[in-house]
């Protein structure tokens, strides 16, 4: 007799580095506009690669440039990234320790997965990016989120505490999403904070090119004290418009990089060789288009922040670079729920939780959108609030 079929599919035992995700993540997949629907929840550039860079991909195509890179990358892109990491840390960056990745989420990856031990403790300022969190889950270790200060910059009391025993420091600057901008004097304070210590530091510094402060950027590499501990995380997706691309790279000390290189390796293998070459476009000829679009961003956040000041019960964040709002509402509803209303209104914007437990009652709305979808789903948005109280 034929064998009888089951309707139950059967159950597999999945990794606990699965479970241990499910556990903690918070990320949400929020979607892009779309017929009635204006969604200010993309943390992506509205702006179009730049026709310097899609031509080299294109000439890179025709060339047969379609074969495997090596794995750490294409040696002209990371002497290109040497000579402009070199200049930012103040001292020479040898190619040898940059890598290649595929974007600045397996950069992070690699890096998080190279260092993390089960049980270490790992300390991230909260809110922020809520990758951090997930890939330490991944690799078994421990979040310990520490609160921001009321202005949303560091709170370095209570950072001092945290940092006790700690193998990693994660942070994002410019932040996701409060778009706030950590100054010199508070990465001259977070060395001081780990000097004599083993504490590794990641800084994902992807929205670097988008400061508005007036001030020169200070990335964590030029500051003494942080430059031999940091892992350098960087992409091509902000600054270049280059997010569909996938293409990041890390800088730091050798025996780090060579760590993330096996990870990456590993679950990635080697960025295509077009891309990269694309990429060397975008360095060595994209500084016009970057500084276009910074100021083009700088406007439409005024623009954003000027109509959401209009609406009653909010408090709006003083955003620094990035291209983000983070203001908190005065409603006595989670954040999933007040997005989840202001849905059916036709705005889509992104839950403070999402960041973390202390971003509750907050909404990140992303001004790398047309000033009209801006306006209107700011419009969208009031819309909603008021129905809601």
């Amino acid at each position: 007799m034929p064998p009888t079929l089951t309707t139950q599919p059967p159950l597999y035992d999945t990794a606990d580095a699965v479970a241990r995700i499910v556990a903690a993540s918070r990320r949400t997949q929020q979607p892009q506009s779309r017929g009635d629907l204006v969604s200010l929840a993309m943390g992506e550039p509205d702006f179009d690669t730049p026709e310097k860079v899609t031509a080299a991909a294109h000439a890179s195509l025709r060339a047969g440039r379609t074969h495997y890179s090596p794995l750490l990358g294409e040696p002209a892109l990371r002497e290109a990234l040497a000579a402009k990491l070199t200049a930012t840390a103040g001292t020479p960056a040898s190619a040898a320790d940059i890598l290649i990745t595929q974007g600045g989420t397996a950069g992070l990856s690699a890096s998080i997965l190279g260092i993390v031990d089960p049980g270490d403790k790992v300390v991230v300022p909260e809110p922020t990016y809520s990758l951090y969190g997930d890939l330490v889950a991944m690799a078994g270790g421990t979040v310990v989120p520490v609160p921001l200060a009321p202005d949303l910059h560091w709170d370095l009391d209570r950072l001092a505490d945290a940092l006790d025993g700690a193998k990693l420091f994660v942070f994002c600057n410019p932040v996701n999403p409060t778009g706030i901008v950590h100054s010199r004097e508070e990465l001259d304070a977070l060395a001081r904070l780990l000097d004599g210590t083993p504490t590794i530091v990641i800084a994902d510094e992807a929205y670097s090119d988008l400061d508005y402060t007036g001030r020169p950027f200070t990335s964590a590499i030029s500051i003494d004290g942080l430059r031999e501990r940091t892992v350098y995380c960087q992409t091509f997706s902000k600054s270049y418009a280059m997010t569909g691309w996938r293409v990041g790279y890390l800088w730091g000390p050798p025996q780090l990089i060579q760590a993330s290189a096996r990870v990456h390796n590993t679950f990635n293998g080697s960025v295509g060789t077009f891309v990269q070459d694309a990429a060397l476009a975008a360095v060595e000829s994209c500084d016009e288009d970057v500084a276009r679009m910074r100021a083009a961003y700088e406007e439409r956040g005024e623009l954003m922040r000027g109509e959401l000041a209009t609406i009653p019960g909010l408090t709006l964040s003083a955003p620094e670079g990035a291209f983000y709002q983070f203001p908190r509402y005065d409603i006595d509803l989670p954040s999933v729920e007040v997005v989840a209303a202001l849905r059916t209104h036709g705005v889509a914007v992104r839950p403070g939780s999402e960041f973390g437990a202390c971003g509750e009652g907050h909404l990140r709305l992303s001004y790398a959108a047309s000033p009209q979808s801006i306006t209107e789903g700011v419009r969208r948005l009031a819309a909603g609030l008021s129905a809601l109280r």
